[in-house]
């Protein structure tokens, strides 16, 4: 098993939960969320590396896509990935609506 296969159902149910957000009227989407896109895969970024290159995390080079972001592998983004769809989506759906939104 490969760290893509193991990211799949993560990146599937998030994909899922934020197109039934896309389909609301007011949907989580626009520059807020692309300005917090990309801030959190750059801290992805720095952070994985820096903790790569201390030896705290390791991975199993067989296992990897080998496609990498300095030490890190792609494959650590799709954690970042999946919350940046997740959490704006639940946030939108869960929100509650004044009866002037009905």
């Amino acid at each position: 098993m490969t760290y893509w296969l193991i990211n799949i159902p993560f990146l599937l149910v998030a994909a899922v939960v934020w197109g039934v957000a896309l389909g609301r009227r007011s949907s989580p989407r626009g520059l807020p969320w692309l300005i917090s896109a990309v801030v959190m895969m750059v801290l992805t970024a720095v952070v994985d590396n820096a903790i790569i290159g201390s030896g705290l995390v390791a991975y199993d080079p067989e296992l990897l896509s080998g496609v990498m972001v300095g030490l890190a592998p792609l494959e650590d983004f799709a954690y970042t990935a999946a919350a940046l769809m997740l959490i704006p989506a639940l946030w939108h759906l869960l929100e509650r609506r004044g009866p002037e939104s009905s």
